[in-house]
C-alpha cells in the first residue's frame, strides 16, 4: 500500500470518528447537560460556524483572505427577518417598524417575501449569485491578497452604511426584530427553540461534510493548486477566476444560510451583526481553529465565540484583551491555528531498539507532507493532462 493511499485511509477514518463525535457532542450531550439558555447560545454559535466553514473553504483551500463575509451573513439574515415580519404581520398586513417609521405600505419588493419557498430561494441563491458576479468582476482583472480583502471589507461597511440609512424598510439601526413565528411554529415555545438548535447543529455538520467533499474531488484540488501556482494553473488552460468564484460563491450561500438561521434564534438582525467588525471576527475563529483543516474553522469559531460570551461575564472591561492576547499568540506561534498542535508529537526521533524502521513518528510526518505535496502535484498534474 501507498503512503497516500495509507494516508487517505488514516485521514477518511479521522474524519468519520471526527465528524461522530461532534454528532454525539451536538446531539446528545448538548441538550442534556445545557441550560434553555445555554443551548439558544450553542445554537447561535452554530450560525456563526457556518460562516467559518465558508470561510475556510475560500481562504484557507483558496488564499481569498475574505473579510466580507458579513454582507452575505446580512443578506441571509435579513431575507428571513423580512419573511417573519411579514408573516408576524398577517395576510395583508404591515410590519410594526413600517408603521413608526414609514407611511404604513410595504415596499413592492418586500412582497414576494411574503412566500416561504420564495424566501428559502432567495436566501440560497441571491447572496451566492452576488458573490458570483462580485468574483468575476473582481478576479477576471487579478485582483486578489490584500486588495481584495480591503475591497470585501469596504463593502461590508458600505452594506451597514445603507441598511441604516433605510430605516422605513431596514429598521435603521435597530434592525429587524421582535419575530414571534418561525414557519408556523411559535418561538416563544421552548421546544420550538431547541427545534431550531437541532435545525442548526444539523445543518453546521452537513456543510461540513459538502466541504469535505469538495476538498476531497478534482475541483478541490484544483483550488489548491489555484491557490499556489495561479499562474502556473493557468498556463495549463484553467481559468483561475471561475475557480476563485465558485469557491466564493459557496462561502457566500454558508454565510447567508448562517445568518438566515441566526434571525430566528437571536431575535434580532441589525448592521451591528453585518458591518467590519462582525467580518473580522468570523475570521478571528478561523485563523485560531485553523483555516486549511476541515473542523478547524468550525471549532475555532465555537471556541472563540463561548470564550466571548464567558468572558465578558466575567470581565465586562477586559474580555477583549485576552481574546486579542490569544489570536496575537495564535498569530505569532501557531500560524496555522491551534489544529497544529496535534502535529507537535509527529517530531523527528529515532526508532527504539524492538521498533521497526519506517514505524516511526518521523516516518508517519514525512507522509503526512508527502501527501500534501501530492494533493497539490496531483491537482496541477492533472490539469496538464486534460489541457
Amino acid at each position: 500500500m501507498s503512503a497516500v493511499a495509507r494516508i487517505w485511509g488514516h485521514e477518511r477514518a479521522r474524519l468519520l470518528v471526527g465528524v461522530g463525535v461532534a454528532g454525539l457532542l451536538l446531539f446528545v450531550v448538548a441538550p442534556g447537560v445545557l441550560s434553555d439558555f445555554r443551548l439558544n447560545l450553542l445554537a447561535k454559535f452554530c450560525c456563526l460556524a457556518m460562516v467559518a466553514v465558508g470561510i475556510g473553504l475560500a481562504w484557507g483551500r483558496g488564499g481569498m483572505l475574505t473579510l466580507g463575509q458579513g454582507v452575505f451573513f446580512g443578506l441571509g439574515g435579513y431575507l428571513m427577518a423580512m419573511h417573519l415580519k411579514l408573516a408576524d404581520a398577517g395576510p395583508g398586513g404591515v410590519p410594526d417598524f413600517m408603521l413608526l417609521y414609514g407611511d404604513g405600505t410595504v415596499p413592492a419588493w418586500w412582497e414576494p417575501f411574503r412566500s416561504p419557498v420564495v424566501t428559502v430561494l432567495a436566501i440560497l441563491l441571491l447572496p451566492a449569485g452576488l458573490a458570483a458576479l462580485l468574483g468575476l468582476a473582481v478576479f477576471t482583472r487579478r485582483v486578489r491578497g490584500a486588495y481584495f480583502a480591503i475591497l470585501s471589507q469596504a463593502l461590508a461597511a458600505a452594506f451597514a452604511i445603507l441598511l441604516i440609512g433605510q430605516q422605513k424598510v431596514t429598521g435603521g439601526t435597530n434592525g429587524l426584530n421582535g419575530f414571534r413565528s418561525f414557519f408556523g411554529f411559535d418561538l416563544a415555545d421552548p421546544v420550538n427553540k431547541q427545534m431550531l438548535y437541532y435545525i442548526a447543529a444539523g445543518t453546521l455538520l452537513v456543510m461540513v461534510l459538502v466541504v469535505r467533499l469538495v476538498m476531497r474531488s478534482r475541483y478541490g484540488e484544483l483550488l489548491v493548486a489555484v491557490r499556489d501556482q495561479e499562474n502556473r494553473v493557468r498556463f495549463l488552460g484553467y481559468d483561475p477566476a471561475l475557480v476563485k468564484v465558485l469557491a466564493y460563491a459557496l462561502a457566500a450561500a454558508f454565510a447567508a444560510i448562517g445568518g438566515a438561521l441566526f434571525a430566528p434564534i437571536v431575535g434580532i438582525i441589525s448592521p451591528a451583526d453585518v458591518g467590519v467588525v462582525p467580518s473580522i471576527a468570523f475570521l478571528v475563529g478561523v485563523a485560531i481553529g485553523g483555516r486549511a483543516t476541515l473542523l478547524g474553522p468550525v471549532v475555532g469559531s465555537i471556541a472563540v465565540s463561548w470564550a466571548e460570551t464567558s468572558l465578558s461575564e466575567r470581565f465586562p472591561s477586559f474580555w477583549t484583551y485576552f481574546l486579542g492576547g490569544l489570536f496575537i499568540v495564535v498569530v505569532a506561534f501557531l500560524p496555522d491555528g491551534f489544529a497544529t498542535l496535534g502535529r507537535l508529537r509527529l517530531r523527528r526521533r529515532r526508532p527504539g531498539p524492538d521498533e521497526p524502521v519506517g514505524t516511526s513518528d518521523e516516518e508517519h510526518a514525512s507522509d503526512e507532507q508527502a501527501s500534501d505535496e501530492d494533493e497539490h502535484d496531483e491537482a496541477t498534474a492533472s490539469a496538464g493532462r486534460t489541457a
